[in-house]
């Protein structure tokens, strides 16, 4: 990463408080080490490099599966998920995003021809949508949406 993230407010209350619980769990002396490290930066208020990765597995996890809206509310969570937004994979994930919404403005004003749901894998699908004489096929995985082909 280039530059650092700021980390403030009810993001890193929310941070700090995950991190602490996971360090508390975790088993690994490697691991709990990296947790330190992001504990320090994240109270210091940026996180870069290796402390952004860190901080990135951290709120994945806690988002996915819920635990950080369960423990910290939906304020907590939308404080972390604006955070996980200005980190590296949060910032590639919504660019794909506006790339996918790009694409499919090609199709906007035009009837639908076919739509077509295949699933290629364990939570990995290919949408296809085709309207008048276009096609967009999007990848949709746990790496985010993307396109996979547009075709005129």
């Amino acid at each position: 990463m280039s530059s650092a993230v700021r980390v403030d407010g009810q993001a890193r209350e929310v941070a700090l408080a995950e991190a602490q619980a996971v360090r508390a769990m975790a088993s690994g002396d490697e691991y709990r080490e990296r947790l330190a490290e992001l504990l320090a930066a994240v109270d210091e208020g940026e996180v870069g490099g290796d402390d952004a990765e860190t901080l990135e597995e951290l709120l994945e996890l806690g988002l996915q599966t819920g635990r950080i809206r369960a423990h910290y509310g939906p304020g907590g969570e939308q404080a972390a998920l604006s955070l996980y937004r200005r980190l590296p994979r949060g910032a590639d994930l919504a660019e794909s995003a506006r790339e996918v919404t790009t694409a499919l403005r090609a199709l906007q004003g035009r009837a639908l021809t076919s739509v077509e749901l295949t699933a290629v894998g364990p939570g990995a699908f290919s949408l296809s949508i085709a309207a008048g004489e276009f096609e967009v096929s999007l990848r949709l995985d746990r790496q985010g949406a993307r396109v996979a082909s547009l075709g005129v």
